[in-house]
Order: C-alpha cells, then sequence, then structure tokens
C-alpha cells in the first residue's frame, strides 16, 4: 500500500520509525512547519521531518493543510493516510484522497480522553490506567469508528512526559497489526460510545496554576500531568516557581491553603494545601535550573511565616 503519514513531535516519529523499519511504502510525510526555538529563536524542523529527510521521503509542510496540502496529497496518490498527533484537523476534502481512508493512532482508550492532549488530561485527573486507539479518521475530532485498542498502566509517579513515550511505542506496534488487519479484510470497525465520550481542552499554559486550596493528590497529579509542558507554579516569596515533582505528606492543625510549613535547607519545602500538605521535592526558579527543594533553599532562606500566593499568573 502506498501509505502517507502525518505528524510532528516524537510521539509521531516513534509511530514513522515502526512503519518505515517495517518495510511500509511511506510516499510522502506532512508535518507542522518549522518553528523557532531556543534563546536564539532559530527554526528548527520537527522530529518526523528530521527523521523522513534522513530517509529520503518527500516531506510537505503545509501551514494549512486543507487550503496548501490538497494538491500535494493527491499527486501522491495514497492508499491509505496515517496521523499521529499531527497538530492539524483535517477537512473532508483531505480525508477522500486516501483509498482507503486514515487511521489515526489516539493517546486514550477513546471515547474516553478525546481532544488534543489525552495523556496529560489522564494524569490529571488521577487516572491510572489508559491506552492507545486505531480509528478511522472523520470530520469530527476523534469521533472516528475505533479499530483496535491496547491498554497500560499508568506508574503511580509518571510525568505525562514519560507516559507518551510508552504510549507511542505501544500506539506503533498497535498501527502495524491495524495495518496488517485492514489490508487482509479482517479489521474490526466499531462506533463509539457517545454515552461515555468525555472531552478535554487544548492544554495552555494557565493549565499549570498551582491552586493551593485543591487537595495534595490533586496537586501531584497536575504536576505529573503539565510534564513536561507547560509545567505547574505557583507564585512565592522568591517570585513564580515552576514545581517539578512532589508527594502527600500530612498537615499539623488547621492551617490556611498555601502557608509554608517549613523551608529548611535539610528537609526542603512543605505547604499546606486544602486538604493535607505538599512536600516539594525539585523545582525551578526563574532564571534558575532545576534543583532539589533542599538545594534551593540552601541558596534561598526564608523566615517563617510566609505564604505561597494562590492567584498570581507566570511571567
Amino acid at each position: 500500500m502506498r501509505l502517507v503519514f502525518m505528524g510532528t513531535p516524537e510521539y509521531a516519529e516513534i509511530h514513522l520509525q515502526a512503519l518505515l523499519a517495517a518495510g511500509h511504502s511511506v510516499v510522502g510525510v506532512f508535518t507542522q512547519p518549522d518553528r523557532p526555538s531556543g534563546r536564539g529563536k532559530k527554526l528548527m524542523p520537527s522530529r518526523v521531518k528530521a527523521l523522513a529527510e534522513q530517509a529520503g521521503i518527500p516531506v510537505f509542510q503545509p501551514g494549512r493543510i486543507r487550503v496548501q496540502g490538497l494538491e500535494d496529497l493527491r499527486a501522491l496518490k495514497p492508499d491509505i493516510c496515517v496521523t499521529a498527533a499531527y497538530g492539524q484537523i483535517l477537512s473532508e476534502e483531505i480525508l477522500a484522497v486516501p483509498l482507503l481512508g486514515t487511521v489515526n493512532v489516539h493517546a486514550s482508550l477513546l471515547p474516553r480522553y478525546r481532544g488534543s492532549a489525552p495523556v496529560n488530561w489522564a494524569i490529571i485527573k488521577g487516572e491510572t490506567h489508559t491506552g492507545v486507539t486505531t480509528m478511522m479518521t472523520d470530520k469530527g475530532i476523534d469521533t472516528g469508528d475505533i479499530l483496535l485498542q491496547s491498554g497500560l498502566a499508568i506508574h503511580p509517579e509518571e510525568t505525562a512526559g514519560e507516559l507518551t513515550v510508552r504510549l507511542a511505542h505501544a500506539g506503533a506496534e498497535l498501527l502495524l497489526e491495524t495495518l496488517k488487519r485492514l489490508a487482509a479484510g479482517d479489521c474490526p470497525r466499531v462506533k463509539q460510545d457517545e454515552r461515555a465520550m468525555s472531552y478535554y481542552p487544548l492544554l495552555t499554559r494557565e493549565a499549570g496554576q498551582i491552586n493551593w486550596q485543591d487537595k495534595s493528590r490533586n496537586l501531584v497529579n497536575l504536576i505529573r500531568g503539565t510534564q513536561p509542558w507547560p509545567g505547574a507554579y505557583s507564585a512565592s516569596p522568591w517570585g513564580t516557581l515552576k514545581l517539578l515533582s512532589a508527594r502527600v505528606e500530612p498537615a499539623p492543625g488547621p492551617v490556611a491553603p498555601g502557608t509554608i510549613l517549613a523551608a529548611d535547607p535539610k528537609t526542603g519545602l512543605l505547604v499546606k494545601t486544602g486538604d493535607q500538605a505538599l512536600r516539594v521535592i525539585t523545582l525551578q526558579a526563574p532564571g534558575s535550573r532545576a534543583m532539589s527543594s533542599e538545594d534551593f533553599l540552601r541558596g534561598h532562606p526564608l523566615n517563617l511565616p510566609a505564604m505561597m500566593a494562590a492567584d498570581e499568573e507566570t511571567s
């Protein structure tokens, strides 16, 4: 089969690697335009573009595929398209091009966690189990018929970045099995149960703001679920801090949420939450590297009592 692949980040790169290793005929790759990166804002290619160029596959980077990519896609005459974290919504005109349709590899067990950030939201919401789904793409957002699914346990301290990589490898295996069964004509195809549907929006920088009135477990999940982007953050006596890892601990007595209970270079930073306390394990201050809270407090002493602000946004 003549296959066109559409994807952009590392999650997609892992799927493209699997397709190439399995000997599939990838006749073209669509990926997002190069983006400025780093302090110098140098334009950098996506992970998928770098891999495709290395493999000698034609690369297309339309700003809007429905406007600028339609004729290029038609010229490739694909039998099937595969998408994995491409980052653009496909129009009905684009979906009509491949003879066998477009298969998407979505990082959740649909119909739960539709949307562009299913891994992040699954962790933020405290899930302990997730998975990957191959589906036939239609004009809706993750609403197409389910082909195959594979479940995966979420590790207790796993971040969204770590889980995404594991799901990508699981998804790559599922994709190869899906293509094999589509070619054989025996791949199942099941409509999604809309009664079990859940949808979560695009993750924004503001989603990482810590609300100290929330429960400690919810805050730990938020910290895990926003790694590596956008990161969880809170205003503090030292300025805006990014919280990179934390754990739940008991807290003494009726104390206002956001109260700093301990700021000790030997034991680290402990903050009261809406129910218990949060022990900050690693953090990052503005203009600084990530470090343990103990190391941070050796250079940034604090006299108590003091509060972590709950409503100031990151700069």
